[in-house]
């Protein structure tokens, strides 16, 4: 089933061209059937990037989803122009009297920063209090989920010596747990990072389920009760060549930075990079989606509002 996108919108030629079943508006009203309503608050820097990103594993589904894309006010985005921001995206104050099955809260190169000193540090807390009566069900991705872990639980971020860079092996941890259903006990995931959260901390949180570690990348995956709030400290929608762009950025900036571990054959900067996270990303949002959205979610979208749910 598709993913319903703005017709003009820069992803939708991309995601077309790989075989995903893409929708416009016009054709979407003449389906008798509800879509899934997500919201993406998109806070990383390579906005139509991450858009194109997240609409290829949201559109990987046998589910319809409509896509809201939204942005905050409080900041304004430097690298991508502002034609686009103001065609394609909404501001919290303009979605924030709907109700969403599903929302993603997106990283943000900010980690280096305390959460207090960040510009839209405020805005943002408005928003994740908002999640808990307006969404069904928040995914939080990486500096994101580090925010909501503090934000909701009050769980510091806490600085690594070296950023944390490459493609790292994961486990399993919780026993068959549904978001990581279909996975392998071992698994590979992107990580581009600074900061962490100490997995003791997410221990000795008891409305936590810590489902996901690595043992050099550090927790990974983790869930309150039912999957209201779900946190994912890395970067599973990453391209390919992602962590090699991010390498060339960095490199010629003149910063000091490793060849990101596990990524390029014999770490050779001028060889194509393995990517060995696809099936298990598409795995994570194809779960995420089907067994905490859909069949959870209530039919009329306003009980949200009450708590209400569907029992699957």
């Amino acid at each position: 089933m598709p993913i319903r996108i703005p017709t003009n919108l820069p992803a939708r030629k991309v995601l077309e061209s790989e075989n995903i079943f893409t929708m416009t508006e016009e054709r979407a009203y003449s389906q008798d059937i509800r879509p899934l309503e997500i919201g993406l608050l998109n806070l990383m820097p390579t906005k139509v990037t991450t858009e194109t990103q997240l609409s290829r594993l949201l559109g990987n589904t046998p589910l319809q989803v409509h896509l809201t894309l939204v942005q905050v006010s409080s900041h304004k985005a430097k690298n991508t122009s502002e034609e686009h921001m103001l065609a394609f995206y909404e501001t919290f104050d303009e979605i924030k009297d709907r109700f969403f099955d599903g929302f993603i809260i997106t990283g943000a190169p900010v980690e280096k920063m305390e959460f207090e000193e960040v510009e839209y540090w405020d805005e943002l807390c408005s928003i994740m209090e908002w999640t808990k009566t307006h969404v069904h069900s928040t995914f939080h991705i990486c500096w994101g989920a580090q925010a909501a872990l503090y934000y909701h639980f009050g769980i510091p971020k806490k600085p690594l010596e070296k950023k944390l860079f490459g493609v790292f092996k994961h486990r399993v941890d919780y026993s068959n747990p549904i978001l990581l259903r279909g996975f392998d006990d071992e698994f590979w995931v992107p990580h581009s990072r600074h900061t962490t959260v100490d997995i003791e901390d997410i221990r000795k949180e008891k409305r936590l389920k810590l489902f996901s570690s690595s043992e050099e990348a550090g927790v990974y995956a983790m869930a309150t009760d039912k999957g209201k709030q779900i946190f994912i400290t890395g970067h599973s929608e990453y391209d390919r060549d992602t962590l090699k762009m991010e390498y060339l950025r960095d490199i010629s900036q003149g910063k000091d930075i490793d060849i990101p571990k596990n990524y390029f054959p014999d770490d050779n900067p001028e060889r194509i990079p393995h990517m060995t996270w696809r099936s298990h990303a598409n795995l994570l949002y194809s779960n995420w989606l089907n067994y905490f959205v859909y069949q959870t979610t209530p039919y009329d979208i306003d009980r949200i509002s009450r708590g209400e749910s569907t029992t699957y």
